[in-house]
């Protein structure tokens, strides 16, 4: 296929709406582990790849595209890896507080540039390393480092932050070489394969309150899915995943609004760090395209 035009400014946009989503997705997992009755993690992400699964057939169905070629062992990995880090992430969030959860987890875009440099052997540039040193900062602030930090919760992850890092270098291979569609369309039906086996062993029957959340997780997901493939196509995967911290300031104004969980002095100090990284790296990246 036709290799895709790199846009460093659409790529940033897309996943900063895409890191938007993914908070959602967050909350809810919060919300459906810590309710009344609360659904074990894999029986969560059993949902959000089971209704993401309904989405994408759905439209795979309606518009017909053309499947060409498809790696399965890349996809299998990929799916395998998005499914571990998505059941360790919605099992940390349900156990520490969400910011800091999503700090943990997002250390992923490191592990992903580390991964860049090996796999990939994509060139890092000092203002990269930079722009990823300030907002790794920020992730540390918001982490609050101390003893008591380092609990079996953080573990959880940290482990969703190695597995979607090595996630983010698969969908590089995957998105250069096949369309979007086919690409969320072999992940989701993968990974709902993965997840529902996974689930058949925890399951419990949801309330319905239980079930909308499912829902949503897995619509939400999907899109927000559909965003980064596009933002991975658009931009080098180490130009895009520093942009994904920003899913950090997302979990932390959701918490606010759903559970009241006010953002104290370090908080917004982490979260301006973080924001800070991110536009010297797009600001970085616009000068460079414009004079190249």
């Amino acid at each position: 296929m036709t290799p895709p035009v790199q846009n460093p400014r659409r790529a940033a946009l897309m996943v900063l709406l895409a890191s938007a989503l993914f908070a959602a997705t967050t909350i809810i997992a919060k919300f459906l582990g810590t309710t009344e009755n609360p659904l074990h993690p894999m029986q969560v992400s059993a949902g959000r790849f089971f209704f993401a699964f309904l989405a994408i057939s759905t439209f795979a169905a309606i518009t017909r595209p053309t499947i060409t070629n498809p790696n399965l062992p890349l996809h299998f990995g990929r799916s395998f890896l998005g499914w571990m880090g998505v059941t360790l992430m919605f099992a940390a969030v349900a156990r520490i507080p969400l910011p800091d959860a999503t700090a943990i987890s997002f250390l992923n875009p490191v592990f992903g540039m580390l991964f860049a440099i090996v796999i990939l052997r994509e060139v890092i540039g000092k203002w990269r390393w930079l722009a990823a040193a300030i907002a790794l900062l920020g992730a540390v602030i918001l982490l609050r480092p101390s003893g008591a930090s380092i609990q079996p919760a953080a573990l959880l992850a940290l482990g969703a932050a190695m597995a979607m890092g090595l996630e983010i270098i698969l969908i590089k291979f995957l998105s250069g070489r096949e369309n979007p569609v086919q690409i969320l369309l072999f992940n989701n039906t993968i990974g709902a394969a993965i997840a529902c086996t996974a689930a058949f062993f925890v399951w419990q029957s949801p309330s319905p309150i239980q079930w909308v959340g499912l829902v949503s997780i897995g619509l939400i997901m999907v899109t927000g899915q559909a965003l980064f493939i596009q933002a991975m196509r658009s931009g080098e995967a180490s130009f895009v995943a520093p942009f994904s911290y920003a899913t950090l300031v997302f979990a932390t104004a959701y918490d606010y609004w759903v559970f009241s969980a006010k953002p104290d002095a370090i908080s917004i100090l982490g979260a301006v760090i973080i924001l800070s990284g991110a536009a010297l790296l797009a600001w970085r990246e616009a000068r460079h395209a414009s004079t190249s």
